[in-house]
């Protein structure tokens, strides 16, 4: 199954006026937006979707009335469309919508979307790094900061989902959707990557009792970790609750800083994410705090030096 991954997210929302707002100072790109949801954009077209909770369009909710109704995964042609469809039809519901995408459901209930892939080609410049011993990836007099250097997220990365049944559910995308195992947080769950992607995970799933079932977080990509430091500094001086972060994982290698949001979930940004192909051979570490982070910053207000510290001479 050529599932390159997330295309996007939708959400049904109990304030649809607070989740624009947060989207857009989030940075992603506003796309037919009104006063009843609408589409918000990274650069290459992955996108969040959001309408209000009571959209007769939208999904129905799981139980635990998690906001999130519905993961749109996109794939690299017709072909893999209907290869899904014909596999997923075997034993459940498979719809097929006006738009030409396929609809229905994984094991544990969350709803889930397969189309041709929106995402739009991008060619940006990544963070460069200077490094004693190593070409210079910036020439003389190229200055590495800009203050007011903008920042948009370029693509949708994953999303991680509490579920009541972590085997059963692994089983789902690995045996029916054609997902594998990257690595593994013993006691929590396994990281996936679909077969179109290099990416080191495009899903994680986390074992938790079933009313804690939805969805803990999703992520975009920046171009590194300047841009992430940056965008998560903008944040939080617009308001936006820090929840984790900013640190550095280890399992994926990613960036990360999360934060609260009225999406009823978190909310990362993340770059900088290790690739991984068919050599590569699954880590399996007991979950922990050690094991989850390889180093975490704490915010704090901007410092300066003001003078010698206390007994100097």
């Amino acid at each position: 199954m050529n599932i390159i991954g997330p295309d996007a997210l939708v959400f049904g929302v109990d304030d649809v006026a607070a989740c624009a707002q947060y989207l857009t100072d989030y940075g992603l790109t506003q796309v037919g937006v009104t006063a009843a949801g609408g589409r918000f954009e990274a650069l290459d077209g992955t996108a969040i979707v959001i309408a209000h909770q009571d959209d007769a369009a939208l999904p129905a909710p799981l139980p635990t009335r998690t906001m999130l109704r519905k993961t749109v995964y996109g794939v690299a042609d017709s072909a893999t469309l209907d290869a899904i469809a014909a596999e997923l039809g075997k034993d459940r519901e498979v719809r097929r919508l006006a738009d030409g995408s396929v609809e229905s459901t994984d094991d544990m209930g969350f709803v889930l979307g397969f189309q041709v892939t929106v995402r739009r080609a991008i060619a940006l410049a990544a963070e460069a790094v200077n490094a004693p011993g190593a070409p210079a990836q910036r020439g003389p007099n190229v200055v590495a900061v800009d203050e007011h250097a903008p920042v948009q997220p370029r693509t949708l990365s994953h999303v991680v989902y509490f579920v009541p049944d972590v085997a059963r559910a692994e089983a789902f995308y690995i045996e029916r959707l054609g997902f594998r195992c990257t690595d593994r947080l013993a006691g929590a769950g396994p990281f996936l990557q679909p077969a179109g992607t290099l990416d080191h995970h495009t899903l994680f799933l986390i074992q938790t009792p079933p009313f804690m079932q939805g969805v803990e977080h999703f992520t975009f990509h920046l171009g590194g970790p300047t841009e992430l430091m940056q965008a998560g500094t903008r944040f939080v001086a617009k308001g936006y609750q820090s929840f984790w972060g900013p640190g550095r994982h280890k399992f994926g290698s990613n960036w990360f800083w999360y934060f609260n949001s009225p999406l009823g979930c978190h909310v990362e940004y993340d770059a900088d994410m290790d690739l991984h192909d068919a050599g590569w051979r699954p880590r399996e570490v007991p979950m922990s705090a050690d094991a989850s982070q390889l180093f975490l910053f704490q915010q704090r207000d901007k410092w300066a030096p003001a003078g010698p510290p206390p007994g100097a001479r």
